[in-house]
């Protein structure tokens, strides 16, 4: 029985430069199973066989899309049965987001040193709880896929445009980031179409079961079930496990800067914010004239008049790496 199995993707932008070390260390300690996949569409075969080594923890190396995949054919591939391993993430990719959420960050290999002598020691102190996002009604197949972060309205423009726009320039990360922030913000304040920067978000109607509509233009749709988000934010509620947290903030420049100044704060829950709406909920629908989504991301489209549906999955054990 292997201790640790690693799933890695050697197409993750990441893993360009990082892969030969991983290689190396995995080399080096015989009690990490390490996997790569080429495609997408192996991970589930991937899965099957890392599930014969019964590991004690499974590792993805990869961008928020191969995470993605990985978590959708774990818990709805029924690869490992009703017990599947902890799972711990990498810091790869651009974004990171469920990476940073479970303590992961800096060197990828430092992480995997980490998730290596937590599985040689007591794991329960590690495990945590996290619940995940089913969509449905978005997907080619008509199949449910499971994430933990979904961007739309103005903020999936924004992600789309700085992944298609901004991430060739090559620049550093965080400056990609801030960058498209910045873009985002103009495209929020109004107006007309901008020459460049993200496309002027189209009108959606978003309702959450037993709570009522929310119809408009906005310039950011976030709907979660991670603790933290980038630069540190935390929303009010977010350690309490049964619902997603969903976040609407209005397109009006007011109301982005409104809610970013309370999430660097720390208030965003916590005080009423105008053009802010936040809600839990355990049933969510987005529908409109292009309800396009990213859930960790990937893109999803509703069909006209079929809404893209959330829900919340039981919770899961991840393997948090902070301590």
């Amino acid at each position: 029985m292997a201790r640790v199995a690693l799933l890695s993707n050697p197409r993750s932008t990441g893993n360009r430069s990082l892969l030969p070390r991983v290689r190396s260390f995995c080399a080096e300690h015989q009690d990490i199973f390490h996997y790569e996949v080429e495609r997408v569409d192996q991970v589930g075969e991937a899965l099957k066989t890392i599930a014969r080594v019964q590991p004690t923890v499974l590792v993805i190396n990869g961008g928020d899309g191969t995470v993605q995949a990985a978590l959708t054919e774990i818990f709805a591939g029924g690869h490992f049965g009703d017990n599947p391993p902890p799972v711990a993430v990498l810091p790869n990719g651009k974004t990171n987001l469920i990476a940073h959420d479970l303590g992961a960050s800096g060197d990828a290999i430092v992480a995997l040193e980490r998730v290596l002598e937590i599985a040689r020691s007591d794991l329960d102190a590690h495990i945590v709880q996290r619940e995940l996002i089913e969509l449905s009604g978005g997907t080619a197949d008509g199949k449910p896929v499971l994430g933990m972060f979904l961007g739309g309205a103005g903020l999936a423009d924004t992600m789309l445009y700085c992944r298609h726009k901004i991430y060739p320039l090559g620049l550093p990360n965080g400056i990609a980031h801030f960058l498209a922030l910045m873009l985002g913000i103009v495209s929020a304040a109004g107006g007309r179409r901008m020459s460049f920067g993200p496309m002027r978000p189209k009108s959606l109607r978003v309702s959450v079961l037993k709570q009522g509509e929310i119809n408009g233009q906005f310039s950011v749709l976030l709907v979660t079930t991670l603790h933290r988000l980038l630069f540190g934010t935390q929303m009010a509620g977010a350690s309490r496990l049964g619902a997603m947290q969903l976040l609407v903030i209005d397109r009006s420049i007011l109301a982005l800067m409104r809610a970013l100044t309370a999430g660097i704060f720390g208030k965003l829950g916590r005080i009423r914010v105008s053009g802010v709406h936040l809600e839990r909920g355990d049933e969510i629908h987005i529908q409109g004239e292009q309800s396009n989504v990213i859930l960790d991301g990937e893109l999803f489209s509703a069909d006209p008049g079929q809404p893209i549906v959330l829900k919340p999955t039981p919770p899961v054990p991840f393997l948090r790496l902070a301590a």
